[in-house]
């Protein structure tokens, strides 16, 4: 990646170069973040399941849905700000990065406050709501509630995190996740085994754990990058501006909590199954997210990677490197499918232990979630890609269409193939998310190709002898 030197600091462009040796580059810290960032959170699991019991990891599994509901939102919201970040460093429009840096921190702050009174004064009622069993219902309601009370470290992380990347810079949030993963483990083992805080320690490990992070990443970003060195005028009302950046982010966090709806519905019909089904989905879905990591960092790249060359108006660059990066990818995850079917029980040990009625459970998820693993690595690319072009409201017509699938699966499956039925929710909201994202990315590479052509005629008049002549007399 060509860097561009800003005082000390220097920052890498994507809109140079050989685009799959640029997208590999980028996406390897992201990917190794990306790890960290799941291996703390799977750090929680384990120490939860071999110290704390089945019913303490059924209760923190249980929340999972209405986690994604709330901080998926502002999650999704995060990377669509950072987009127009993105897009304004490609066309080297230095004032505009500021200026989209300070209407962003704006924007997740206030969200960030709101999210936090309407989950923490609603907890007990969502849980209840999705019919968390009784037996579990107390330790899932002090778990989630301590994750609520930290949204801002989460949000602000994200951001702080998206903001580095959309300038390129994808190796510096590794090292902040890498500090906050250490932090997080060695704290779960203080707090729960240690004190004896039973999950609510888990979840103040992972809260402290974030708020290190956002702390390190706003220091580094303070002193080390004048791009987003911001001031009183960079965060001044606009109603142009904040509205530009409110119709990118606000799309990407209400797709994040449609999905997270349809992720609702399936914790609903998984606790009307009993605890064994949602330990062995708790586990497997944590095996399932590792597995799946390379695919979605890819998909984070091709954002940035969109992002960056659509504001540099680089449009055929942009379609040689998502096709490029689509045919490794898929190739990768028909791979990837058979490690996870055929490993996957063991790994699942090291949460339950010998449960077998758990690991057989877990072990049907396996082979009906990772059988589509293709349709997910299709989805990431098409979905990130379209984003980076600013097709944000296609976000939420995706997201429809998994929330459609997931919901057919748990209302005309699980009855007759009972847990079996209720996996098959995943892969369903897959397929039926990347039809319309296949539609909408061919409509799109055929406008990319078309404002090439356009772009390229330009170019062509202006260096031809008689258009050279005419403006020098001008």
């Amino acid at each position: 990646m060509k860097g561009l030197m800003k005082g000390d600091f220097v920052v890498q462009t994507l809109t140079q170069g050989r685009p799959l040796k640029l997208i590999l580059l980028f996406t390897l810290p992201l990917l190794i973040g990306n790890f960290f960032q799941q291996f703390y959170n799977i750090a929680d699991t384990l120490i939860v399941g071999q110290t704390l019991g089945v019913k303490a990891l059924a209760a923190v599994g249980a929340t999972g849905g209405i986690s994604f509901l709330i901080i998926g939102f502002a999650q999704g919201m995060t990377t669509g700000l950072s987009l127009i970040t993105a897009q304004r460093f490609g066309a080297a429009d230095y004032r505009g990065v500021r200026r989209s840096f300070g209407v962003s921190l704006v924007i997740s702050l206030f969200v960030a406050g709101i999210l936090t009174v309407v989950s923490l004064s609603f907890t007990r009622e969502f849980l209840i709501l999705m019919a968390t069993p009784t037996a579990i219902l107390p330790q899932a309601t002090t778990f989630i509630q301590i994750i609520f009370a930290g949204i801002i470290a989460s949000v602000m992380f994200n951001l702080l995190s998206n903001m580095l990347r959309a300038l390129g810079d994808s190796r510096t949030p590794l090292v902040f996740l890498v500090i906050a993963s250490v932090l997080n483990i060695t704290l779960d083992f203080a707090l729960i085994m240690g004190l004896h805080l039973g999950v609510a320690g888990a979840g103040l490990a992972t809260v402290s754990a974030q708020i290190v992070a956002s702390l390190l990443c706003f220091g580094y970003i303070w002193r080390r990058i004048p791009y987003l060195r911001i001031t009183w005028q960079d965060l001044k009302w606009d109603k142009n501006i904040f509205w530009q950046h409110l119709r990118m982010g606000l799309p990407l966090g209400f797709q994040s909590s449609v999905i997270a709806i349809g992720a609702i519905i399936l914790q609903v019909a998984l606790n009307d199954l009993g605890t064994n089904a949602v330990a062995a989905s708790t586990a497997a879905s944590k095996i399932d997210q590792v597995a799946t990591l390379p695919m979605m960092s890819l998909g984070i790249t091709l954002g940035t990677y969109a992002a960056q060359n659509f504001g540099a108006k680089k449009y055929s660059r942009i379609i040689k490197g998502v096709r490029q990066s689509l045919i490794l990818s898929v190739i990768f995850s028909l791979m990837l499918s058979a490690l996870v079917i055929f490993s996957g029980r063991f790994l699942v040990t090291l949460f339950v232990g010998g449960n077998k009625a758990v690991l057989d459970l877990a072990q049907i998820y396996f082979w009906v979630v990772a059988s589509g693993y293709v349709f997910l690595d299709i989805l990431f690319v098409m979905r990130y890609t379209l984003q980076g072009l600013g097709y944000s409201v296609i976000s939420i017509v995706a997201g429809l269409a998994e929330l459609a699938m997931r919901s057919l699966a748990v209302f005309v499956l699980v009855k007759p193939l009972g847990y079996a039925g209720a996996t098959a929710a995943e892969p369903l909201a897959w397929i039926g998310s990347c039809i319309v994202l296949v539609i909408t990315y061919l409509q799109a590479i055929h406008r990319l190709r078309q404002a090439e052509q356009i772009q390229t005629k330009r170019e062509q008049q202006v260096t031809r002898p008689e258009t050279k002549l005419q403006l020098a007399e001008e």
